[in-house]
């Protein structure tokens, strides 16, 4: 009894507590009882084994005040989900401990009373409650009972809910998007939106772009689901996008889902028309109707909707008044008759095209026609009547008259040939390009002074050539070539002796078929003579002297001379006699023989 718990009557032997007994801290003492009879040294001893009887004075004691578990929230009803345990120093009945649930905060709970084994009564797969926290109370079986909660000694036991990730995130956002292409770069395009009702990060999502972003178009923040621009969008380059897009948990093994995102690009007006041609020719022919069609112009516009919408025009200019552009097709038609003579190319530089956006651009291209010809003009001569006048020794081959008639047409209705119609006498010919008469022969204005003839101007068209007669007169002016011819020679005059002075006695006269002072003669004596003298104009031969006798004769050589720029001469013999007196007239030879150069000028002597 080192603690001194215990006393013993030294002369009756009886054992009393000294101290109150804890049966908890020992329940059974072993004393060694010692006996000794007077002052003998000899002894005897015993040993006394004391039982603490128990009495209930202990209540159960958890061993922890709170305790956490986690379980899954699949498990089904019946599982043993928590074991509680307490403490009860008493023994028996006293020690015996019944667990129950003090305060529920859910019916899903149950507590083996012997065990202390907390089960589930159902599934909580469908509570909200993530976390449930069970006061759980110990009593023991002594009489009166003792319990945990008289000594606020309850547990606390907070059972978690264990998520398991057996759902995929679901997509509630709508799959399809629309951006202007003309926003800036960092503009939110869509929120892209996953839900996981799974837990903790089981439910956590994050999002990716799996394909249709190769541009790099679109930059998707993972954490928030925000799809921004990465850059400048252009509906005309691509207006259209299919991302695909998958939304990942964070469980162990991860689930996901996939999306096809349509982003739709809309338009804004930023795209100029522009036409297919800067410059569009073309031909279209004269003397039509008004409405004859002459080209389609067209341009293209990249832009969508009312902003590609094209409507054409030509702006005032010259000559545009003789055309109209139906403005939603581009085709041009006359509002007039052209004529190709007035005015052949049409440059009409105020074509113009324009959207029907807000605000409308346009741009501008340029026409050129060319008005075709049609052969509705007639070749005209520069004069009504064409009078010449050429020298009659103009040799074979000469030209003597270029004519020209002009067609204001064009091409082959343009083009002009020239002939000529009426007999010129195998004098004249025309050339049928250059429009040149020229002579075919040698001309001679003693046979023919003067030839009317009419040329003719046609047009080479293919289709109802059209032709201009004009009248050409040619004058053959003179030219000495003819010598005068005395109409007599020679001349035999009988003069009576008695004839007066001053009195004619014989006339000379000649023929020249030249004109003007080439075919004007004068007369002259070859030889002066004294009794007799010749009228220079007239060719009288006129008495000077009297007569010498009745028998006189005299012969006379006169010469009769035109007045050309190179004179022509002939003579003549007059032979004057009395009536007793005539002379035998005969040539001083009978045969006269002379050489002539060939080529020799005309009125060569």
């Amino acid at each position: 009894d080192p603690h001194g718990r215990f006393s013993i009557d030294p002369q009756f032997g009886i054992i009393r507590s000294k101290k109150q007994l804890d049966r908890e801290t020992q329940s059974v003492v072993v004393l060694t009882v010692q006996s000794q009879l007077g002052n003998s040294p000899v002894y005897s001893s015993t040993q006394v084994n004391i039982s603490v009887i128990d009495v209930n004075d202990n209540p159960p004691v958890f061993l922890t005040k709170s305790d956490k578990v986690t379980i899954s929230h699949t498990q089904p009803p019946g599982t043993a989900v928590y074991i509680a345990h307490a403490q009860d120093k008493d023994s028996g009945l006293n020690g015996a401990i019944k667990y129950s649930i003090a305060s529920k905060e859910s019916n899903a709970f149950s507590i083996d009373p012997s065990l202390g084994v907390v089960n589930l009564t159902r599934t909580v797969f469908m509570d909200k409650q993530q976390e449930y926290t069970l006061h759980i109370a110990a009593e023991d079986c002594g009489s009166p009972p003792l319990t945990s909660l008289l000594m606020l000694d309850s547990l606390a036991a907070k059972i978690v809910i264990l998520d398991i990730n057996d759902n995929s995130p679901s997509f509630t956002s709508s799959p399809l998007s629309c951006v202007v292409e003309d926003v800036e770069v960092g503009f939110l395009v869509h929120r892209i939106i996953a839900k996981d009702p799974d837990e903790g990060r089981n439910g956590q999502v994050t999002y990716h772009i799996l394909s249709g972003n190769e541009n790099k178009a679109f930059v998707l923040d993972k954490i928030t689901g925000l799809l921004t621009t990465a850059q400048l969008l252009d509906r005309e380059i691509q207006e259209r996008y299919s991302l695909t897009v998958m939304a990942l948990d964070d469980g162990s093994p991860a689930l996901s889902a996939t999306q096809v995102l349509t982003i739709i690009v809309l338009d804004v007006n930023d795209e100029t028309p522009i036409f297919l041609k800067q410059l569009y020719e073309t031909a279209v022919r004269e003397n039509q109707d008004p409405g004859e069609f002459v080209i389609k112009v067209e341009a293209v516009d990249r832009d969508a909707g009312l902003n590609s919408l094209l409507r054409y025009e030509i702006l005032p200019g010259t000559g545009y008044e003789k055309f109209k552009m139906t403005s939603d097709s581009g085709e041009l038609v006359t509002t007039a008759s052209l004529d190709r003579e007035t005015q052949e190319v049409f440059s009409i530089k105020g074509n113009s095209c324009c959207d029907l956006g807000s605000p409308s651009r346009s741009s501008t291209a340029q026409l050129y026609l060319t008005v075709l010809d049609e052969n509705d003009h007639n070749p005209l001569f520069a004069k009504t009547r064409y009078q010449i006048s050429v020298r009659e020794d103009l040799e074979e081959g000469s030209a003597i008259l270029d004519l020209f008639a002009s067609d204001e047409d064009d091409g082959l209705n343009g083009e002009v040939t020239y002939s000529l119609i009426d007999d010129t006498f195998g004098a004249f010919a025309i050339d049928s390009v250059t429009g040149s008469i020229v002579t075919t022969k040698a001309l001679d204005r003693e046979t023919k002074s003067q030839y009317i003839f009419r040329a003719v101007a046609s047009d080479c068209s293919t289709h109802l050539p059209r032709s201009t007669t004009v009248s050409v007169v040619v004058h053959i002016d003179d030219v000495n070539d003819n010598d005068p011819i005395f109409l007599q020679n020679p001349i035999r005059a009988f003069v009576p002796c008695e004839t007066p002075m001053n009195e004619t006695v014989a006339t000379v006269s000649v023929e020249d078929m030249d004109l003007g002072s080439n075919g004007d003669v004068v007369f002259s004596l070859m030889i002066a003579e004294t009794v007799f003298q010749i009228d220079v104009k007239t060719g009288d031969i006129i008495l000077q002297e009297p007569l010498a006798s009745k028998d006189f004769s005299t012969q006379l050589l006169v010469t009769a001379s035109d007045q050309g720029t190179s004179p022509r001469t002939t003579t003549a013999m007059v032979i004057i006699f009395t009536e007793e007196q005539e002379e035998e007239i005969s040539f001083s030879h009978s045969l006269y023989e002379a050489s002539v150069p060939e080529n020799s000028a005309a009125g060569g002597h």
